[in-house]
């Protein structure tokens, strides 16, 4: 059996997508989206939900680096960089302050206020395709900053907790799920900007932190005890993007 044949990817990213679609059906349950999606919901669903979604999230991000693996983007089509110019290296540097859209003058004269558009139901937020990165303390644990052990009280699991982050981040996880051939290009057109930056940095460019598509080490959501069918599915998806990585292409 050939494993680097185009139609084992096929099969086995769809393998596990259909379980990743069924855990996005009960999430959609648990906050209410089938009926338009619940503002507030109990904090012990919220950590019911959390407990779901950040390895659904991961499992899907892998699912499209699978994907990305036999997309190719020609560099010549890219967008050249382009250096800063003088005025906006000053105002990165705060050395400049430049104040856009100021009325000098009749500030107290009377306009006649324009109806109030009616505001667009906000959209759901791109997939993000790169792992959140880890979070270290920077000032230690040893006597700086000890974890207070007297006069904490523990947060009451029926209380109600805004919950359109989440909704928002359920619908942007359902979109990848059901768009991942547009999320893979996405992807290789992310990996192609990073490589362009890294192999010829411009002179005066101010560099930012670009973080890694995989973080090292375990995924976010990892478990190290299985306990529920998304840690074996995160565990999977993980092994298979690693080894797409790695594996020749034979497209």
């Amino acid at each position: 059996m050939n494993y680097d044949g185009d139609d084992w990817w096929d099969r086995v990213v769809q393998r596990n997508r259909a379980p990743l679609l069924r855990l996005v059906g009960v999430l959609f349950l648990m906050l209410g989206l089938d009926e338009g999606g619940a503002d507030v919901v109990p904090r012990r669903v919220v950590r019911q939900v959390m407990r779901l979604l950040r390895p659904a999230e991961s499992a899907a991000r892998r699912l499209i680096v699978v994907v990305a693996r036999g997309v190719r983007i020609d560099a010549s089509k890219l967008r050249p960089l382009k250096a800063p110019e003088a005025p906006s290296r000053l105002e990165a540097a705060g050395l400049l302050v430049i104040h856009r859209n100021v009325d000098f003058g009749l500030a107290r004269f009377w306009r006649p206020e324009d109806a109030a558009p009616k505001k667009p139901a906000p959209a759901f937020p791109a997939f993000p395709l790169a792992d959140p990165p880890r979070r270290f303390d920077a000032l230690g644990w040893e006597g700086k900053r000890p974890f207070p052990k007297d006069g904490v009280a523990a947060a009451d699991p029926d209380e109600d907790v805004n919950a359109r982050n989440l909704c928002r981040r359920a619908q942007a996880l359902k979109h990848a799920l059901d768009n991942l051939p547009r999320y893979a290009r996405r992807l290789a057109l992310r990996e192609a900007r990073l490589k362009q930056e890294s192999g010829a940095p411009l002179k005066g460019a101010r560099q930012t932190y670009k973080r890694r598509t995989l973080r090292w080490g375990d995924p976010p959501g990892h478990c190290k005890k299985p306990e529920r069918e998304v840690d074996d599915l995160l565990r999977e998806c993980h092994r298979l993007a690693l080894y797409a990585r790695t594996a020749p292409d034979t497209g």
